[in-house]
């Protein structure tokens, strides 16, 4: 095609019309050619870079992850971003009077994305280069490298690992070379070529950014490393040239602390530097409080109370020992390995993290002391030497590294431990709640003083599978619900209304019948007696006993048992009544008052006589009792 347009106008030179249409024609041809060249080394670049992410990231797993992480950096990032530039460079096509306009604009729009991938690509590029120096020592594992690369990219040939890794940075620095190339080929005048122009500036920006954030980073990776030497090691390291500049910064400081000299002020900074301050406290407090937790915790777990014989007759003891193995071996294991993997680690991994940025801290204070002072003498002499400019730029590079990340260090600091105590706070309360739930199935409610009698009634009438317990108080609001305290036992009558709603249930509390809620309901079970439970004999007649917290035994219900306790408190009120202290030993003379009232009993009391309510007595403990206890 070019060598024909260059020939038609060879018969029209004699004209200086014609000579100007063939160097518009010549100059248009060549446009088109670099835009062609654009759009096609970008297609190809683009490929490159899949086959690179993909086939050949999936045939090296053979590699330690943190290698991979290294090697491909955050190339799926440059995918992502190559692709959406691809296709809206393709679309310009469709327009090609304003094709030329439409380019400039498309670079323009991604000019802040192509710096924010490229700039962290390029930052970790030399790392990834010295790996793959390393692979080199090692003769079987580059080779296999090499097979692996030479099968998806045959055009890599020797270059290997190093060619695809470089292939981003060769790609960023080409753009303003490709743009130049269009704007040299359209005409001064065109609309377009303002926005070519801006193009090409801003192109040429990208890249200057992109060394200096390069620059940066490597001056904080020398300063950020963090190495633990002993005292032998730092004298060896002190020589004639550290010494001086160690001398030099103490003489700036203490000018300075004397008023001498004007210290720099940096307010930005100083706000974000006490910030980061602020975080690191946060940070180390928490993981010291955690880490106390933990001990506590493993101390709580070697106390193993159910281990021992206690000597204690069955009952509430059993049941406790049953229920803290179970935890022990379950529920407060599961809790503290999900503690030490969700909080303890990461916490660590956190308070690692801060380490880099404070020894840069660190560091930039000294390297503001040799600032000020190679300002000073440039002040005074006009000129400084070349490693005084060094260290100005040092400075400045550190300076501004720290200005630009600190906010979003101390924002993803922020986040990560705001994480973590959202972790920690979800543990604690699925720690309860499991604690709960194995709880309720191993101790029900306990009962109302006085109501055994009550129970035996129903259960002898209606069945254990029939008994339902009262889980919290119901108050009742039509004329057939009922009102019922909490830890009430009643029968089932039916399980829905006579419309057929099963969130009522009709019950019968022994002495009156209703609807209550059935959510505010959990079934009654009937525990086995102790002789049943080890096994050792069958079920005997009278040795079912109720599984929830014991109640109060009605003195009346066994007359042949003359030694109780106090249950609950009782003050008297007249010279009749005879007061009463929780778990005092009671001796029952009369089960009834005289007119044969069984809710008062005739009671002695350390050699006081007298009434008290017989609901507020019980049974002293006994091993036919083992389900009871005296509630608290």
């Amino acid at each position: 095609m070019a060598d024909r347009v260059a020939d038609e106008p060879s018969s029209r030179t004699g004209s200086p019309d014609g000579e100007g249409r063939v160097s518009e024609d010549r100059l248009l041809l060549h446009q088109r050619l670099a835009i062609q060249e654009l759009v096609d080394t970008e297609v190809s670049y683009l490929h490159m870079l899949q086959l690179y992410a993909y086939d050949i990231r999936n045939r090296l797993q053979q590699l330690p992850q943190g290698d991979l992480d290294v090697l491909f950096s955050n190339i799926d990032d440059i995918i992502q971003v190559n692709s959406r530039f691809l296709h809206d460079l393709q679309e310009t096509a469709s327009t090609e009077e304003e094709q030329v306009r439409l380019i400039g604009n498309v670079f323009l729009e991604f000019q802040e994305e192509l710096e924010r991938v490229y700039k962290v690509y390029c930052a970790s590029c030399d790392q990834a280069l010295l790996l793959v120096e390393t692979y080199r020592k090692d003769p079987e594992l580059q080779r296999e490298i090499q097979g692996i690369i030479e099968a998806v990219v045959p055009q890599a040939r020797a270059s290997g690992l190093g060619f695809l890794l470089v292939t981003p940075l060769q790609r960023i620095t080409k753009y303003p070379l490709l743009l130049q190339k269009i704007l040299e080929n359209t005409a001064p005048d065109a609309s377009a070529y303002p926005v070519l122009q801006r193009a090409t500036s801003a192109l040429q920006d990208v890249n200057a950014n992109i060394n200096e954030y390069k620059m940066r980073k490597e001056v904080a990776s020398k300063y950020t490393r963090v190495e633990q030497l002993t005292l032998r090691e730092r004298l060896a390291r002190i020589n004639t040239h550290s010494f001086s500049k160690k001398t030099t910064r103490l003489s700036q400081l203490l000018k300075q602390e004397a008023g001498l000299v004007p210290r720099t002020e940096d307010k930005e900074f100083d706000d974000l530097e006490e910030r980061f301050h602020w975080v690191s406290l946060c940070v180390t407090e928490l993981k010291n409080n955690v880490a106390a937790y933990l001990d506590n915790l493993e101390a709580f777990l070697r106390f193993k109370p159910h281990e021992y014989n206690l000597d204690i007759p069955e009952g509430p003891v059993a049941q406790y020992c049953h229920l803290a193995k179970e935890l022990q071996l379950t529920a407060f294991l599961e809790f503290k390995q999900r503690l030490e993997g969700l909080v303890w680690r990461p916490l660590c991994s956190l308070a690692k993290a801060l380490a880099g940025p404070q020894n840069l801290i660190k560091k930039r204070l000294d390297k503001l002391l040799d600032f000020e002072r190679v300002e000073e003498k440039l002040l005074e002499v006009g000129s400084v030497t070349y490693e005084e400019e060094a260290a100005r730029h040092t400075y400045q590079a550190l300076n501004s590294l720290l200005v630009a990340e600190l906010p979003q260090f101390n924002q993803l600091t922020m986040q990560w431990l705001g994480q973590i105590l959202r972790t920690f706070v979800a543990l604690q309360q699925d720690l309860a709640k499991q604690v709960l739930q194995k709880a309720e199935g191993t101790l029900a409610q306990p009962l109302l003083p006085g109501a055994e009698h009550q129970v035996q009634a129903l259960l002898s009438k209606y069945g254990p599978g029939k008994l339902f317990q009262v889980t919290s108080s119901i108050s009742g609001t039509g004329t057939l619900d009922l009102t019922l305290p909490r830890g009430q036992i009643v029968a089932l009558l039916q399980n829905k209304d006579t419309k057929g709603n099963s969130g009522r249930w009709l019950v019968d509390t022994g002495g009156h019948r209703g609807y209550v809620p059935a959510g505010k309901l959990e079934l009654y079970h009937v525990a086995p007696s102790e002789e049943e439970l080890k096994g050792q004999a069958g079920p005997q007649e009278g040795s079912r006993h109720l599984t929830p917290e014991p109640t109060p035994v009605p003195v009346a219900s066994v007359l042949s048992m003359t030694q109780v306790v106090a249950v609950y408190p009782f003050v008297a009120r007249s010279s009749h009544e005879v007061s009463l202290l929780p778990g005092q030993p009671v001796t029952v003379l009369e089960a009834q008052d005289k007119k044969g009232n069984p809710e008062w009993s005739l009671v002695d009391v350390n050699g006081q006589r007298g009434y008290v309510p017989s609901s507020f007595l019980a049974r002293a403990p006994s091993p036919a009792l083992w389900g009871w206890r005296l509630p608290s």
